[in-house]
């Protein structure tokens, strides 16, 4: 008593077409689903706010360098003198 199977033989094209069908069904599900995001900062003004974070940055970084580290005034850091002078100590021969 061997039962005999009822299945249709599908070729392996048939077989790639369905599975192009569903995914295509369920890309465009997907796609109704996407919510659009709006940005509360612009990317250029991320650019811009890093640029100037950066800047800030460095200027606090000099003072404190050259003010509590180096014992100097904290003032005399942005001084165009004192690197004037720093330039003049490295490239000396």
């Amino acid at each position: 008593m061997v039962a005999k199977e009822t299945t249709k033989a599908v070729s392996r094209e048939e077989i790639k077409k369905t599975k192009k069908k569903q995914e295509e069904k369920s890309n465009k599900q997907e796609a109704s689903k996407v919510k659009l995001r709006i940005r509360l900062i612009p990317i250029w003004l991320r650019v811009v706010l890093v640029i100037l974070f950066m800047a800030i940055s460095l200027i606090v970084g000099l003072i404190v360098g050259y003010g509590v580290i180096g014992n100097g005034n904290p003032e005399d850091a942005l001084n165009k003198s004192t690197w004037q002078h720093i330039i003049d100590l490295v490239e000396k021969e």
